[in-house]
């Protein structure tokens, strides 16, 4: 077990205002795997007035200075990949199959991407009579979500580094065991003092303070619409930025002449991993009725073919839910789709086969599904798959549309010139084409409900500048 006792604040291991303790929760076998303590507003006014203090001279680093600590990171990150690795399946229940490629070495790899990009922060325009410059934006609070954490945080500090800003990060309360190591890589690569801080605690309780503290230039949240609706209005009197990066129930259009064996497999896969809890999941596959019975037909028999069971195993692609709490929401919405009328192809409310203890959830698709369902319209967040009927391209993309939420999307059609007219139709931040693969150099954000701002690539730092004009 895992055993936590102070936050890193100023460059410091410092003992928590706040009292007691979090005890995190094995999702796979219910024993405790780590403890951390809590914090209070104390404890986040110190961590804003350390790294207000610091702003004060890291904000006017050299952007070389601040490239050679992101590669410092990304030197530390694979020292201790094995370290998070561990982490994401103690505490989340990825398997071990995935965790690392999906959570743990992206951070090395983000790490020098923004470490590239920062000397765009010494760049300038000429306008007329104007020159452009960008300078950073200045304290940061990053409220990060428990599915995605370790790729969550680096999306987050990483850009912000290379602006920089400085930061205080908090990580959700399954999954916090990561923060605590990154802030002993920060001290190894010798960050300087209060450019990078930590506080746990709850949401209501941490987020708050950290999303309405006057000290705090920027908020950045990831995690559900609801908190994120909290979050802004916790900042709104201070008019800071908020950038946010919420829910989604994501389309995947087939078309009738894609490769459909090919389609289903990308799909099945898209969801199943992490064991459906994946905001940017392709929960809403839309087919064309011409190829409907196959593709049902096929999602099921690769659906069944995925392993479940110890995320330890490394044979194991399917584990447990996060929580027991994540795990009875995913069962009411699967007990709410055969309610709705929709036909279970797959799954159900029963454990998968030779588990018997854990927050397991069995794989499971609903066919015959219509998009005004319940589960159709909500962000269930496990592994549920919702296949619905098409007959005209028209209708595909009205279906795709007819949703709160904009986050991702998928097409697959018989040549991606084709899936790219389709993709452009759709209203959502990102769209894979044909099986296209995620990149950490493109923007990661969503329309409508799924949030506002972007994540990685350029306009990931972007997000923690400020443009100013000097006229001559």
């Amino acid at each position: 077990m895992r055993t936590y006792d102070k936050f890193y604040i100023n460059g410091q291991w410092v003992t928590p205002n706040g009292t007691g303790t979090d005890e995190v929760i094995n999702p796979a076998t219910g024993e405790i795997s780590a403890s951390v303590p809590l914090g209070n507003e104390a404890d986040v006014d110190a961590a804003v007035a350390a790294a207000k203090e610091a702003f004060k001279t890291w904000s006017v680093t050299s952007a070389a200075t601040r490239e050679d600590f992101l590669r410092k990171l990304a030197v530390e990150a694979e020292k201790r990949n094995a370290d998070l690795t561990q982490t994401v399946v103690d505490e989340l229940g990825m398997p071990i199959q995935n965790a690392a490629a999906y959570q743990v070495d992206p951070l090395g790899i983000i790490c020098e991407s923004f470490a590239d990009k920062a000397k765009h922060m010494e760049e300038e325009k000429e306008v007329g009579n104007s020159i452009i410059t960008v300078e950073a934006i200045g304290v940061c609070a990053m409220i990060n979500p428990w599915n995605y954490p370790i790729w969550q945080l680096i999306g987050k500090v990483a850009p912000a580094i290379a602006a920089g800003c400085t930061m205080i990060v908090k990580a959700a309360s399954q999954t916090p065991s990561h923060l605590f190591i990154f802030a002993e890589m920060c001290e190894a690569v010798g960050l300087p003092a209060g450019v990078f801080n930590i506080v746990h605690g709850s949401g209501r309780v941490i987020g708050n303070a950290l999303s309405s503290h006057p000290d705090v230039d920027l908020v950045t949240f990831t995690g559900s619409t609801g908190a994120g609706v909290q979050v802004t209005n916790a900042a709104a009197p201070t008019v800071k930025r908020v950038c946010l990066e919420l829910g989604g129930k994501s389309p995947y259009i087939i078309t009738e002449e894609a490769d459909l064996d090919a389609a289903i497999d990308f799909g099945i896969n898209d969801i199943m991993v992490n064991t459906g809890q994946t905001c940017n999941a392709l929960t809403r596959m839309v087919i064309h009725e011409s190829v409907y019975d196959k593709a049902v037909e096929l999602a099921v028999a690769k659906t069944e073919a995925l392993t479940v069971g110890d995320p330890n195993d490394p044979s194991i692609f399917i584990g447990p839910m996060a929580s027991e709490g994540q795990k009875a929401t995913v069962l009411e919405y699967i007990n709410k789709g055969i309610a709705e009328g929709a036909r279970l192809v797959t799954g159900g409310t029963e454990m998968p086969a030779g588990m018997t203890t854990g927050n397991y959830v069995a794989p499971t698709i609903f066919a015959d599904v219509t998009n005004d369902m319940a589960i159709a319209q909500e962000e269930i967040f496990g592994p549920v798959l919702c296949m619905i009927k098409y007959s005209g391209i028209d209708e595909a993309v009205e279906i795709a549309n007819d949703t709160p939420f904009g986050l991702a999307s998928a097409v697959w059609a018989g040549d991606k010139d084709k899936a790219k007219t389709i993709a452009k139709r759709i209203k959502a931040g990102q769209c894979a084409i044909n099986g296209g693969e995620p990149n950490h150099e493109a923007p990661f954000g969503g329309y409508k409900e799924s949030g506002n701002g972007r994540e990685f690539g350029d306009a990931g730092l972007h997000e923690y500048c400020e443009i100013k004009a000097m006229q001559f």
